[in-house]
């Protein structure tokens, strides 16, 4: 790898790791950071310029996700702790109310 590149990736690797520690949940915050290690480290004996690039790409539009992400996240966890807090509680909630929907037994079509 380039040194150009090598400071490129090592750059990117410490925004995303600076930018997915302002989630104020925790459990958001710790899945990211995670997740950025975990796939970082993953790839790190690519050795393919093409490859390297393409990795790049997808971090930096990773990168754009999380900044759109934190806002919204520190919003809705003000509003609704409980909801943003719980992943798993809101998932839960949305997955009972779409399928008692589909299931729900209407009139029969004329």
């Amino acid at each position: 790898m380039a040194a150009s590149s090598r400071a490129q990736v090592l750059d990117l690797y410490r925004v995303m790791l600076r930018e997915s520690g302002k989630f104020t949940s925790y459990n958001y915050r710790t899945y990211a950071i995670r997740r950025i290690r975990e796939a970082f480290r993953e790839n790190k004996n690519v050795k393919d310029s093409a490859q390297i690039q393409m990795l790049v790409n997808k971090a930096k539009r990773n990168l754009e996700i999380i900044r759109r992400q934190v806002p919204w996240y520190s919003w809705m966890s003000q509003l609704h702790p409980i909801l943003v807090g719980q992943h798993s509680l809101l998932s839960t909630i949305l997955k009972s109310t779409v399928t008692t929907d589909l299931f729900k037994k209407g009139p029969d079509p004329p």
